[in-house]
């Protein structure tokens, strides 16, 4: 059964008599006859659904600083300048006119106090740094999302598809045949077999010897072997595929042998043997390989600075603990159904919910991911490689599946919250300065345009340098 769709694994697994089967998974061949033991609405595609449409209702919308304080500021400085301009004249004898005169100064006032700098030091950033990432093929669904990912301190990742190419592929192909003598390509009699299914694992071996330029020899009378392997004849000879447990149990053979097989499984492998009329001659091993980017990207990321990187899958833990060795992941929690990675992510929140300034990104590509995807504080999706539900509930979809754009995103969101409080400030320190110029008396009408006009140019050519930020 290919449970990918549900666990994550990237291997089919074998099923027996009373063994549970989800709901979504693919029977990669043979007959298959089973119990249906709950409801539509309680299998694991369903409950799926229900965990992806939890995780987004406990996302509130991001309130942004901007926005709140521009609600009180402007009645707040226009009562002010009405104030100003009657104040002074009714209770002192001030005067109301002229180029001094109170009514100037509120006038003053109301000209610098006018938002605009203020106002749009925020989008102005934010439109430079999400078009600058579209064109590097990131899609960032808004601005909320990209300040959300200036404050990532933990990135969790899947592991099928995301740090690994997702599909399996020849690792290791030993000979093992005792007779000196024999001139047979193990290989090449496993792929005239294995031609014949569909199996992802029949796949890799065949793609391996099409790599290897052998030529495919024609088997008939080819069988599967209950889930374990398959068998077949092949220039006159009885060749049999099948797993270690399958030739334990069947096909007497060397310790040697074994302990070459039991090397290879332990260190997180699919292992396979070949024999020819019972003759064993050659051990493969299978395996979901990692990306060739995948620990270039966690080495960037960790380069940056105070991020912890996590991986979720549904896989072994044998598998999960190579994988994470490969590419250098500092955490690794494996055998996670898509519950499993909700509250694993769900934990990773709980362990920073008292520091506003940190958040949870999770990286995934898969269906059973979507829920995980959700419930993050930032959820990454494999653009291409991606599944349609996974895509649509990401926050960010890297489009040319290249994890290599995850430190560039971190260092465009960090350097777009450096840049909206840098403009900010300055907008503020500007009017600042023109109310105590234009309360004093020093100011006038066109120095309050100018500033007003000149920060809002200013704070608009600082955040299109955000567009100049590399990955």
């Amino acid at each position: 059964m290919d449970q990918a769709a549900i666990t994550g694994e990237s291997i089919p697994v074998d099923k027996g008599i009373g063994d549970e089967v989800f709901a979504g998974t693919v029977n990669t061949f043979g007959a298959l006859e089973v119990e249906v033991t709950r409801r539509a609405v309680d299998n694991t595609l369903s409950r799926m659904v229900a965990l992806v449409q939890e995780a987004q209702s406990r996302q509130a919308p991001v309130q942004r600083f901007v926005d709140r304080f521009a609600r009180v500021y402007t009645p707040a400085v226009t009562a002010s300048a009405l104030l100003i301009a009657v104040l002074p004249p009714l209770l002192w004898g001030q005067p109301f006119l002229g180029p001094t005169g109170w009514l100037m100064r509120a006038l003053q006032l109301l000209v610098i106090a006018c938002p605009c700098a203020l106002v749009i030091s925020t989008p102005v950033s934010v439109v430079s740094a999400l078009t600058h990432a579209a064109r590097r093929g990131v899609l960032i669904k808004g601005g909320g999302t990209l300040e959300a990912l200036g404050r990532v301190t933990t990135f969790a990742f899947d592991k099928t598809g995301t740090l690994t190419e997702g599909k399996p592929v020849a690792t290791d192909i030993l000979s093992v045949c005792e007779d000196t003598g024999c001139r047979r390509n193990g290989l090449q009699l496993a792929a005239a077999v294995e031609s014949q299914s569909s199996h992802p694992l029949a796949r890799a071996l065949v793609a391996e010897a099409q790599t290897q330029a052998l030529t495919l020899l024609p088997a008939h009378d080819v069988a599967i072997l209950e889930g374990q392997g398959m068998t077949g004849v092949v220039n006159g000879e009885r060749v049999t595929v099948a797993s270690h447990p399958y030739f334990d149990a069947r096909v007497p053979h060397s310790e040697a042998v074994c302990r070459e097989a039991e090397r290879l499984a332990a260190a997180g492998r699919t292992v396979m043997l070949v024999c020819h009329d019972e003759q064993i001659c050659s051990v493969f091993a299978v395996a979901d390989t990692p990306r060739a980017t995948s620990a270039e990207v966690l080495t960037d990321l960790k380069a940056l600075g105070g991020l912890r990187t996590v991986m979720l899958t549904g896989d072994g833990a044998a598998v999960a603990q190579t994988i994470a060795h490969t590419v250098g992941v500092d955490e690794v929690r494996a055998g996670l159904l898509p519950e499993g990675k909700v509250a694993a992510v769900r934990e990773l929140q709980r362990a920073v919910e008292n520091d506003s300034s940190t958040a949870v990104a999770f990286v995934g590509d898969g269906v059973n991911d979507a829920p995980a995807l959700a419930q993050a504080d930032v959820g990454i999706a494999m653009g291409g490689a991606g599944s349609h539900q996974a895509l649509e509930v990401a926050d960010v979809v890297l489009m040319g599946d290249d994890l290599r754009h995850l430190p560039f995103i971190v260092r465009l969101s960090r350097r777009a919250r450096q840049t909206v409080r840098a403009n900010i400030i300055f907008a503020l320190a500007v009017k600042a300065v023109v109310f105590g110029l234009a309360l004093a008396g020093a100011g006038s009408l066109w120095l309050a345009i100018v500033a007003d006009v000149g920060a809002s140019l200013i704070v608009i050519l600082n955040g299109m340098r955000l567009r100049g930020v590399t990955g």
